[in-house]
């Protein structure tokens, strides 16, 4: 039986979130930052957890970003272990690479990233202990 608007969990109506779009403006305007932080990171950190990445794979990327940048982040073969996870990054990562060009706004995106690797490993903690 398919899910209905009443029979969906929180976590399936934030999966549907376009994190997409949250992390292109998110990174850019103030006004959306703490959407991008609050729902989008959470969206992001339920559809990651749901492919099995690590946190520290994601870690691993916000230090790609600082380094290298978004555009290069995105353009890595495989920026996380596992096909399906890689290539939904890569969309994320080279969606938000199209408008936050500026240095700080590539520090929002790590900053992000790091966010959405703790709400993961907290989901993970949450179900150990639960």
């Amino acid at each position: 039986m398919p899910a209905t608007p009443e029979s969906r969990t929180d976590d399936e109506v934030l999966a549907a979130t376009d994190v997409t779009m949250l992390l292109r403006y998110g990174l850019t305007q103030d006004a959306l930052r703490g959407a991008l932080f609050g729902d989008g990171a959470v969206a992001a950190a339920v559809t990651l957890d749901r492919l099995g990445v690590l946190p520290r794979s994601l870690v691993f990327v916000a230090e790609i970003v600082r380094s290298g940048g978004l555009a290069y982040a995105a353009g890595l073969p495989e920026p996380l272990p596992s096909p399906e996870p890689a290539a939904l990054l890569r969309d994320w990562l080279g969606g938000a690479a199209q408008t936050a060009t500026t240095p700080g706004a590539e520090t929002w995106a790590a900053r992000w990233l790091e966010a959405v690797a703790e709400l993961i490993a907290l989901r993970r903690s949450a179900r150990r202990h639960g």
